[in-house]
């Protein structure tokens, strides 16, 4: 993760916030702020079927798509919140690894704040202490974030408990009771979760108590159905490292298919996904991840969300699309495309752990591996440093 110094305006921050700076990039997209262009133009008129064309008044391309789906920039910039103001954000341990990066970020007292705690301070073992330390300081930033933004804030859920539907649910708990002590409310929040079977079960028992969950690492239909049938929030699906493994393995039997349809198999699972939730009314929404480019845009609109590059973004921002240009942008995704998608009898199973273990082809097995590594190694990361600056003055 790259780090870069910038001044954010005064106008986007809370009182209570440090005046000092951070501005941070993260390809992998686990600490992306969730953006929402504000439009001045004329938005895209929809038609009845599953197309719509541009009202002469739109302006640009990004206006366009925008009217379609929420736009996510991966990269974040606190410069660019007037260009690009958020609507809501992602804490994680990529984001602390951030913040402990530099000494005079925005959100650096968050931390010093939560390395003080006379909760967690007292405990003598380190690991209890380190991860007490680790939750305190990810709430206390969301907490600043939630400050920020008018939307809500998902808070990453130790990668280590991905196998641990029990673990997971405490932590998801402890991190609840958390946000409530600094007064943030259910409401506001969502809580990020690897899509192993064991994460998707401890969605279904969160969202049955209320609490609102992320699903992330999505790489197969029967991860996204699951999800969906858990009733997760927001599912994840990221659409370009599935296409870069298919472009460098092959035997897995969904990929495989897709390319003999003639289609991308990063798109058509969004897609799949999509149709599936909306034909058998799910209340999933859909995130659609690491896009590479903008025909990747145009070919997903329709989708709840989709997160793509700062420079993509900035190209569509530029495209003008003049009033008298024979341009039109197409939903690709839409409820009566979905009402019309046919699914085989294996596809509409009640998925169990069983069920979802026998349909793990190999590129869910291999990139959900990666990224839980990922994750992990972040976390230790974070621990790492945090127990380096422990004990802090004064305590």
């Amino acid at each position: 993760m790259s780090v870069t110094l910038k001044s954010p305006p005064s106008s986007f921050l809370s009182s209570s916030l440090p005046k000092s700076r951070l501005g941070f990039a993260n390809g992998s997209s686990s600490s992306t702020l969730l953006f929402k262009f504000n439009r001045s133009f004329p938005v895209l008129r929809a038609s009845s079927g599953s197309s719509s064309s541009v009202d002469t008044g739109l302006s640009t391309e990004l206006d366009a798509v925008s009217t379609f789906s929420e736009i996510v920039p991966d990269t974040v910039i606190f410069d660019d919140f007037e260009k690009f103001p958020p609507t809501a954000a992602t804490v994680s341990s990529s984001l602390l690894l951030g913040i402990l990066s530099l000494p005079d970020t925005i959100f650096r007292n968050a931390v010093d704040m939560a390395m003080a705690d006379s909760t967690c301070s007292p405990l003598d073992n380190p690991e209890l202490r380190l991860s007490c330390f680790v939750n305190k300081a990810l709430v206390n930033v969301g907490g600043d974030l939630a400050k920020l933004v008018p939307g809500r804030v998902s808070t990453e859920v130790d990668a280590r408990l991905a196998y641990d539907t029990h673990g997971i649910i405490r932590r998801v708990h402890d991190l609840l009771r958390l946000y409530d002590e600094i007064a943030v409310p259910p409401e506001r929040l969502l809580f990020k979760i690897p899509s192993t079977w064991q994460g998707i079960e401890a969605s279904r028992l969160l969202e049955s108590e209320g609490i609102q969950t992320h699903l992330t690492f999505v790489y197969s239909f029967a991860q996204a159905a699951a999800a969906a049938q858990a009733g997760a929030s927001v599912i994840q699906i990221f659409v370009g490292r599935v296409r870069d493994w298919a472009r460098n393995h092959s035997g897995d039997p969904e990929i495989e298919a897709a390319i003999q349809r003639g289609e991308d198999p990063g798109l058509a699972l969004v897609t799949k996904a999509y149709n599936y939730i909306h034909k058998y009314g799910h209340k999933s929404k859909l995130m659609a991840a690491a896009v590479r480019n903008k025909q990747d845009i145009f070919s997903l609109l329709g989708v709840d969300y989709i997160i793509a590059p700062l420079k993509v973004l900035q190209s569509l921002k530029e495209s003008i699309t003049s009033p008298d240009e024979k341009y039109s942008y197409v939903r690709r995704l839409s409820p009566q495309s979905a009402a019309r998608y046919d699914f085989t009898a294996e596809e509409l199973t009640k998925w169990d752990q069983l069920s979802l273990a026998s349909a793990m082809g190999p590129a869910l097995v291999e990139l959900l591996a990666a990224g839980l590594d990922g994750y992990v190694n972040q976390a230790k990361r974070v621990e790492e440093l945090l127990d380096k600056i422990w004990p802090p003055p004064n305590v």
